[in-house]
């Protein structure tokens, strides 16, 4: 008898596709079975419907996709079994492999079988209800007596009050997008390029496909640090991305945004002209190289006002349409490899190709650093060229940060509230005048709009601070202040004229002096692995942590220094236990509660903490990079400090669901546990986990003892499991968890240990557990929404969810535990 993931194996080869090998089929643990929808945009867009039993996933492609109107059935067509962990599967399945094309999980959740699902399922009889993110109630799949190499089903949705007319409401239309993440996929090809892959396949002509009037450009996502996989690597060039549009010798160039910029750049047109094509649409960048062979941003605009286009070079780097073909659906290296053919051919200076590079992509992006380039753009070597934003072309910046002073602000524009842009200056290092040094006008979020707004009023003057006013900037808009604010900036590059561009807002600074801020001259380079330009000491910074992501020991490193500020108030004083991972994920993992013969500079001991054993506690960077290097992943704390052992000043309600649910009952289990303690007049605070569910963090004076707190918490999650008892458990286990959640109050006794804000979790792709305003959590996708490698565009782009945590006083009262029914404490 075949294995059931036999045939799936078969039909993949893991060295190339990033889909999990699932070696063997998984007996059922204490869990609900799970069910996913996975869009799948292969040879044609479907959808494939998986049920968990007996150890994974039973599948069906439905080619258009579920319906929620009962009148309407649906083909499923029944294929391979799957293994279990595809159900979180998301990615791109390479050109000539098996299902190649992307793939998102469109729907997940918990199947609730009608009757015995293994006799359902072999007399193909298949009742059972859904609780998804987007599918619900009743559903039902019929095997079919229809002939064809595989059983064909039909799904159809039962008549309840889940339903809906299909003319009224399509949920294919409404909600196309992946429930895990940001991912989304576009309709399929035409049907012309669909018919030339036939033709191709049969050994035929590929027929030609008439010009587009239009074609929207491809555009890179940022990312924070290079993807696994095969990727090219070309550079980023500071200049206008420009699509030339080819008809003969009609030449026209466009902006990214459809304008016809072609009577700026005449001779750029002439030479495209030249090329002897008969149509193509080319995609590139217009730069000007300056005397140092870099591209200059700003003598590029001059050339475009003082319509001077012979210093323009028009760098190529794809060909989505080249002589009657429409190249969109071919891989990336044929299509520069047909572009490079052409423009090796046909050399002229204003029209130039862009290389890729193959040495690895650190040194790459380090070189291009070290020669004060914008970065690198990667692109997924088989990707397809498609006209939207996407993931197969990333962005990997040269991004620089420090602090500037501010000396104004200017009037905010449209929706915008409070002020539309900072402006930045620094002092002159030879003379000590302020001297204007660009604005920033991102990175804000609605409240640290208005907290700035309300600082920088009082400081408002008449006069400019500056020695000169900056050009290019209506003063009737600028308000000007006072020089005493300080702004923390990250930005891409500094021109010659020393004005930041790309330049995000990171945080107001009060810990030094105005006039001490100066432009920072370039450190030397750092020794290898020392993360973020620190002298921390890091041995074997290469070394994989993770090889799903190819995260290694030194990014680590980098990371943990990278948020230093954001963490270490978090572990100030109080205990923490360490997950140690000294071979990485896939080696055993360590979990530290005391200081043993760690050699960590800075850590200190208190033996007051646990009777005859002695707690760590890591008050300063060097304390915090010494448990780094000692191979540390996960940073666990205590609920008490230093300042009081004995009483702690939080609490804090884990929410650990059944791994099958679908995470918008983590999102009303989380409202739930918010609504009990606005009832009960606490202040809570909310964090992803980094795992699986939500923390919510009650801060308290020190009053009330471990057994108190700990009661107070035990006595709010069975209040809230008495009154949603299908949802929420009150008792540890995971056979009492099984289709609800579990709300772990036993993080509250003496010596128990929670996940740090900001800690990464020891998981593959490094999540973090992270802070987040309350009215976000309805759009977090899952608790490990942020990783190591995503986390600081965040950071740069939403102020502290926790800025006010340290302001809060409040204790557990004898009215609440009155409201709980708890008895009054002796």
């Amino acid at each position: 008898m075949a294995k059931p993931l036999t045939e799936y194996q078969r039909k993949r080869n893991f060295d190339a596709t990033p889909e999990p090998a699932g070696k063997r089929a998984r007996g059922s643990k204490a869990k609900a079975l799970q069910f996913c929808i996975q869009k799948h945009d292969a040879s044609h867009l479907h959808y494939d419907f998986r049920l968990e039993l007996d150890g994974t996933l039973k599948s069906w492609a439905i080619p258009k996709g579920p319906s929620l109107d009962p009148s309407v059935r649906r083909l499923a067509v029944h294929v391979e079994d799957h293994p279990l962990d595809y159900a979180t599967f998301e990615g791109h399945i390479p050109q000539g492999h098996y299902g190649a094309g992307d793939v998102i999980v469109w729907d997940r959740g918990v199947w609730v079988p009608e009757g015995d699902p293994h006799e359902g399922y072999t007399k193909g009889k298949l009742r059972f209800h859904l609780q998804g993110e987007k599918l619900a109630g009743a559903w039902n799949l019929f095997r079919t007596r229809l002939a064809g190499k595989k059983e064909q089903w039909l799904l159809v949705k039962s008549d309840d009050d889940q339903a809906r007319a299909e003319a009224d409401y399509d949920v294919l239309e409404a909600r196309p997008d992946s429930v895990l993440s940001d991912r989304t996929l576009i309709a399929q090809p035409p049907k012309a390029a669909t018919a030339k892959a036939r033709g191709k396949a049969r050994g035929k002509a590929e027929p030609r496909t008439a010009l587009p009037a239009s074609l929207k450009p491809e555009l890179a996502t940022l990312v924070d640090s290079p993807p696994p996989g095969d990727w090219c690597y070309e550079i980023k060039f500071d200049g206008y991305r420009m699509l030339a549009r080819i008809d003969g010798k009609q030449v026209k160039l466009f902006t990214r945004s459809g304008l016809d910029w072609t009577a700026k750049m005449p001779r750029q047109a002439r030479v495209l002209a030249r090329l002897g094509l008969k149509s193509a649409w080319l995609d590139g960048e217009m730069v000007v190289v300056g005397d140092d062979g870099i591209a200059d941003f700003q003598a590029l605009q001059n050339a475009f006002d003082e319509h001077a286009d012979a210093r323009i070079v028009y760098y190529v780097f794809d060909a989505p349409f080249l002589n009657g073909q429409d190249l969109r659906d071919r891989p990336l290296k044929e299509r520069r490899a047909a572009l490079q053919a052409l423009l090796t051919d046909n050399k002229a200076a204003p029209l130039r190709y862009s290389e890729s590079f193959d040495q690895p992509v650190a040194s790459l992006l380090a070189s291009a650093c070290d020669m004060k380039l914008e970065g690198l753009i990667g692109k997924r070597a088989d990707s397809l060229y498609v006209g939207r934003r996407s993931p197969d072309w990333i962005k990997l910046k040269c991004s620089q940060r420090q602090e500037f002073v501010i000396v104004g602000y200017t009037e905010p524009k449209g929706t915008r509230s409070a002020f539309g842009a900072l402006l930045l200056a620094l002092h002159d290092q030879d003379s000590g005048t302020l001297r204007y040094a660009g604005k920033v006008g991102t990175g804000f979020s609605a409240t640290t709009l208005q907290h700035i707004h309300s600082r920088l009023k009082p400081l408002t003057v008449s006069r400019s601070p500056l020695k000169k006013n900056p050009a290019g900037i209506s003063l009737r808009e600028v308000h000007w202040v006072k020089p005493e604010l300080l702004a923390e900036v990250a930005y891409g590059q500094m021109t010659r004229d020393g004005v930041v561009r790309h330049s995000v807002f990171h945080g107001l600074r009060d810990d030094k002096p105005a006039d001490a801020v100066a432009a920072e001259r370039p450190a030397p380079a750092k020794a290898k692995g020392s993360p973020a330009g620190g002298r921390w000491h890091l041995t074997h910074p290469d070394r994989i942590v993770d090889a799903s992501s190819g995260a290694t020991k030194g990014q680590v490193a980098e990371y943990y220094a990278q948020v230093a500020d954001r963490i270490l108030p978090h572990l100030a004083r109080r205990p923490v236990a360490l997950v140690r991972a000294p071979d990485g994920l896939a080696g055993e993992l360590f979990f530290q509660k005391h200081a043993a013969h760690l050699a960590i500079p800075g850590l200190r001991q208190y033996s007051k903490a646990e009777a005859g054993q002695v707690a760590i506690i890591l008050n300063q960077l060097p304390a915090l990079m010494g448990a780094v290097q000692m191979n540390t992943l996960e940073l666990h704390t205590w609920n008490a400090t230093a300042k009081d052992f004995d009483k702690p000043d939080r609490l804090i309600l884990d929410l650990d669901p059944d791994p099958a649910l679908p995470w918008k009952m983590m999102v009303e289990a989380t409202g739930l546990t918010l609504t009990l303690l606005d009832e009960l007049g606490l202040q809570a605070f909310l964090k992803t986990s980094g795992g699986k569910g939500m923390h919510v963090v009650v801060p308290l004076v020190r009053r009330a003892g471990w057994d108190e707190v700990k009661a107070f918490s035990q006595a709010m999650v069975q209040h809230l499991a008495a009154l949603f008892p299908e949802r929420i458990s009150a008792v540890s286990g995971p056979k009492n968890r099984v289709g609800r959640i579990f709300i772990d109050y036993l993080r509250n006794g003496r010596g128990a240990t929670t996940a740090c804000a900001y800690s990464l979790r020891a998981r593959e792709g490094l999540p973090v557990s992270v802070p987040i305003h309350r009215d976000e959590l309805a759009d977090i996708k899952g608790a490990g929404q942020w990783t190591l490698f995503n986390l600081a565009q965040r950071l740069g782009e939403v102020d502290d969810p926790w800025a006010g945590y340290g302001d809060v006083r409040q204790s557990i009262t004898a009215v609440m535990r009155k409201q709980l029914g708890l008895k009054k404490q002796a």
